[in-house]
């Protein structure tokens, strides 16, 4: 197992006492379906799969969650895209109404995930709000309130006084809350996810990298220490599928960054407010997310994404980035001045040029990949989306399978649209942060 697992995947490794790790793979295997990854993906597929009979095995190169499912927020929203106005300007009203049925039939799927398996992840249904920090992101709130009017979608304009009311930290001046969804421990989510795949039968090999995948027929997964033989391979491999030399023109390595606060003291609690624990995200072009935990720390993170030369593996975490979210959080939360950050870590995510999962089949080969950093819902529905399209059922994934890709252009244009990309964004975000204040 590689080193560095993030602070959530640590803590629920710590919490497990009857959870051995997974042998690796010895020998040739033959199944119905190989399943190369154990994230939220790879689990839930692996759940669903074995839902409808199938013999299943999962491949993980370091253990189940060790990627973007033990790294993320934990935020549980019905993000999908990059924004509503957005994907409607995109693919006009009929698809996003699709779409929107997709990521609401999504969180309520995590939900019944939980309760199903009785996963002890401190899954807390706030909702989340999407918050600005200056009158100039006041009319990102206005257009997203409007495009979940007009999709039907429940929500509520947070106006300065509602804000106030709901004891929502200052440093916010207007939002749009989120009612459905919340706030999770990723680490403890999916690792109650392995429980389950297990408990349904699936057979999972950790400490198995995965070399190449032979499309057949039959398929070969091809890895450490042996072979699978399967009728059908998924690919739940997300940042790391165009290591396996799959899907590089679909998505885009990125590298995110997180922090994590000590406890806050009972007087810092009543400082900040923050009564409804609600999780919140910003108005920018590159977000802020926070939220709290359920012993009171501080999660927070993004602001800056970074991309390596085709593609390659960037270090966890970055010293300039750590600087960087170290102080904006000061800015958003100066009654927290005395309140030590204690942990930074990160990790890979994977973004289309659409910023939608990139789903879909290919002969005997079935990938879900690309949720942009808000995988936590649309990840988790993959396992159906994926059995959906192996047993040629219709579903509400189809909004996602049926539609055409706009490819990632070659190296070095990749590399130097993503630099212009997020050096305009960081800009404009710049712009923003120097006059942002606190409400009054």
């Amino acid at each position: 197992m590689a080193a560095h697992v993030s602070p959530w995947l640590a803590e629920a490794l710590g919490a497990e006492t009857t959870a051995p790790p997974a042998p690796p793979l010895h020998g040739d295997l033959e199944t119905d379906v190989a399943i190369v990854g154990a994230g939220y993906t790879g689990l839930s597929a692996a759940l669903a799969l074995r839902g409808a009979g199938m013999r299943v095995a999962v491949l993980e190169r370091e253990i189940a969650g060790f990627g973007a499912s033990g790294r993320n927020a934990g935020h549980l929203t019905p993000t999908i895209g990059k924004d509503l106005p957005t994907l409607t300007r995109m693919y006009g009203r009929e698809r996003v109404q699709g779409l929107v049925r997709l990521v609401e039939t999504a969180i309520a799927h995590v939900e019944g995930l939980i309760e199903r398996h009785a996963i002890d992840c401190r899954y807390e249904p706030v909702g989340n709000v999407i918050a600005a920090v200056h009158p100039r992101q006041h009319a990102s709130i206005d257009r997203a309130a409007a495009a979940a009017r007009a999709h039907g979608i429940p929500g509520e304009v947070l106006e300065p006084d509602a804000m106030e009311r709901r004891g929502l930290p200052r440093a916010f001046t207007r939002g749009y809350l989120e009612p459905h969804g919340g706030i999770l421990h990723p680490g403890r989510y999916v690792r109650g996810l392995r429980a389950a795949a297990l408990a349904a039968g699936a057979v999972l090999h950790e400490a198995t990298p995965v070399r190449a995948v032979e499309d057949g027929p039959p398929p070969v997964v091809h890895a450490a220490g042996g072979r699978v033989r399967a009728r059908h391979v998924v690919l739940a491999t997300n940042a790391f599928t165009p290591e396996l030399g799959r899907l590089r023109s679909s998505v885009l390595r990125l590298q995110v960054q997180l922090f994590r606060t000590a406890p806050l003291t009972p007087a810092q609690r009543r400082a900040v407010g923050w009564p409804g624990r609600e999780g919140i995200y910003t108005a920018h072009e590159i977000l802020e997310s926070y939220r709290l935990t359920d012993d009171d720390r501080i999660v927070g993170g993004s602001k800056a994404v970074r991309y390596g030369f085709r593609g390659r593996a960037l270090p966890d975490t970055d010293a300039g980035v750590a600087r960087l979210l170290e102080t904006t959080f000061a800015a958003r939360f100066p009654e927290l001045r005395d309140v030590a950050i204690t942990e930074h870590w990160g990790g890979p995510i994977a973004m289309s040029l659409d910023f939608l999962p990139v789903v879909g089949r290919r002969g005997a080969v079935v990938h879900a990949i690309g949720y942009a950093g808000h995988g936590l819902a649309l990840a988790s529905y993959a396992g159906e989306m994926i059995a959906d399209l192996l047993l040629e059922r219709d579903g509400p994934g189809r909004s996602l399978w049926s539609r055409w890709s706009v490819p990632l252009p070659p190296e070095p244009l990749r590399w130097l649209a993503a630099r212009a990309l997020t050096g305009i964004f960081s800009a404009m975000d710049r712009r923003v942060d120097r006059v942002a204040t606190p409400r009054r």
